[in-house]
């Protein structure tokens, strides 16, 4: 709604226009499923997202969820991350992982200072900004009104369709005293290059090349520190009240992408269940439904899916209650969010693999879908922030009274 508008008397306000406006969202993502499932090849040879994709992505509003409601976005509360991906994540694991990606530097950028925001929205609202969040892969030193960068980071989903990018890195300082500081930098794409690096097995149509930076000047405003965005007000609070701006980034980092493997999982069983609906055995001509070990894999499954999605939700729902209270969640809320957040895509990774290694050697065939789930499913099971080694070593550090090891908390 643009700034000074009132609502109609008829329009809904409140927790049921959020609703609303979810529900709306979702359907917007519903409808997608079928043309994104067609590309789905299509994309996988590309590398990156089709331009028609892009194009639906855009015309839907997807991208656009998070973005502060005063540059025309919706405004949407954390979940609507989790349940967008998970629905087009149904479809095609890449396209999700993008999605998801795209839409999250919309609300982390609603917490950098209002230059930064008026800078790069002003140009154009609908603009996408990548990223690559491996803080030791760059280096910056501080410099009269802001700082000198350099370094190379992988895995920048996205960045060919993109204008700007966030990287992150470690700031230097030449006094030992001060210790070492995590901040983001915010940078148009003339002063990165890409490197085409995507050639991998899963989430191949992501387009997660390397960027590059040689030497840039970034300004203070471009920039925002880690330790701003632990939960509470961030720079950007002032133009943007709405709790979502307040909510501990790194902490929840892993449900910006979460979503992606849950509807992976969840089509990778309803297309077991499918198959098993009607599929004979090649070996006694027996119907697989009839198989008791049939049954208990699609209850294995189920029940590991459906525990990820309230673990996913709730942790978003949680965290969302507490922005809305002015509650800073302590360190063991944190790493809690950390470790469900991995634990629950660990659930989706095994359901995917159980469920290739029930279907025999109809997975093996490159024309199936099933070949690509489980591919994908691992690939994103790969992501750091769903590391259970590393993120249930920091929650029990934490349980037993040691600091944390994670320094973006």
């Amino acid at each position: 709604m643009a700034p000074g508008r009132k609502p109609s008397m008829d329009q809904p306000t409140g927790p049921e226009a959020g609703e609303r406006a979810h529900a709306e969202m979702i359907a917007k993502a519903g409808a997608l499923v079928p043309r994104l499932r067609e590309r789905a090849a299509r994309t996988e040879e590309l590398r990156h997202l089709p331009p028609e994709t892009e194009r639906d992505l855009h015309d839907a509003g997807l991208f656009r969820m998070l973005q502060p409601a005063r540059i025309g976005g919706a405004e949407l509360d954390y979940v609507a991350l989790v349940d967008c991906a998970e629905l087009l994540g149904e479809a095609d694991a890449s396209v999700a992982w993008n999605l998801a990606n795209l839409a999250s530097h919309h609300w982390m950028l609603g917490m950098f200072e209002q230059k930064a925001q008026d800078l790069v929205w002003g140009r154009d609202p609908h603009v996408l900004i990548a990223s690559s969040f491996i803080f030791p892969a760059g280096r910056a030193t501080r410099v009269e009104g802001g700082y000198q960068l350099r370094g190379s980071w992988p895995f920048s989903s996205g960045v060919a369709s993109c204008e700007w990018n966030m990287l992150a890195s470690v700031v230097y300082s030449e006094d030992e005293a001060d210790g070492i500081e995590y901040r983001i930098f915010l940078l148009p794409k003339g002063d990165y290059n890409v490197l085409d690096t995507w050639n991998v097995a899963g989430l191949r149509g992501t387009g997660s090349c390397d960027v590059e930076v040689r030497d840039a000047f970034v300004a203070d405003y471009m920039t925002v520190a880690v330790g701003d965005l632990a939960g509470g007000p961030t720079p950007g609070s002032r133009v943007n009240p709405n709790p979502l701006y307040a909510l501990p980034v790194f902490s929840l980092f892993p449900y910006v992408l979460s979503g992606v493997a849950l509807g992976n999982a969840q089509a990778c069983l309803d297309d077991y269940i499918e198959v098993a609906r009607h599929r004979i055995s090649t070996y006694n001509r027996a119907k697989l439904s009839d198989f008791q070990s049939t049954q208990i894999k699609i209850a294995d499954a189920s029940a590991k899916i459906d525990a990820a999605r309230l673990i996913m939700r709730s942790a978003c729902l949680d965290a969302m209650e507490d922005a809305r209270r002015g509650r800073i969640p302590d360190m063991a809320t944190k790493t809690r969010y950390r470790r469900d957040g991995s634990f629950s895509v660990n659930l989706c990774t095994d359901s995917v693999s159980m469920l290739f290694a029930a279907s025999g050697a109809r997975g093996l065939f490159t024309s199936g879908v099933l070949q690509r789930q489980f591919r994908d499913a691992h690939a994103i099971n790969s992501h750091l922030a769903f590391n259970f080694d590393a993120a249930g070593t920091n929650y029990g550090r934490v349980a037993l009274g040691l600091p944390s090891e994670n320094l973006t908390l």
